[in-house]
């Protein structure tokens, strides 16, 4: 969620500095919780400013630069391994243990195609009728 606009905290300020009402009033008035316009009027006092803090920056990446590098190197060698093969290989080379779905973010990262899953490349093998990618129209599906 984006932080509300410097001119809606602004105004809160300004509505309580000049006794429009309480927090709880104001609250209802701009439509924000109690708990925001709170912690607006005391950040405000604290430091003069109604800026919102700068993002937190979220959880480090668990694959660093040499993790993506052999991630890399794995797709060029094997381009049609799956996710679980290419998370189990990682895991057997560079003795990290990651998901999926991060395997999946370091793909999209580096610039590379996900791919799909063993099913869809057991059923291409077998030259079954989703070989193609197309599914089989409703009149070459033989009903019982």
């Amino acid at each position: 969620m984006r932080p509300y606009s410097r001119d809606l905290r602004l105004k809160v300020v300004q509505a309580y500095e000049s006794h429009e009402g309480s927090m709880r009033q104001l609250a209802a008035r701009f439509r924000l919780s109690l708990s925001c316009v709170r912690d607006l009027l005391s950040r405000y006092r604290a430091t003069g400013d109604v800026a919102p803090h700068p993002h937190g920056g979220g959880y480090p990446a668990k694959l660093k630069a040499p993790g993506l590098e052999a991630l890399k190197t794995l797709v060029h060698a094997t381009p049609d391994a799956t996710l679980q093969e290419l998370r189990t290989r990682l895991a057997a080379t560079q003795q990290v243990t990651v998901s999926r779905a991060t395997i999946s973010r370091a793909l999209t990262k580096l610039g590379l195609p996900r791919k799909k899953n063993l099913w869809r490349r057991r059923a291409r093998a077998a030259g079954g009728p989703r070989a193609t990618g197309r599914l089989p129209s409703h009149r070459q599906v033989a009903r019982p």
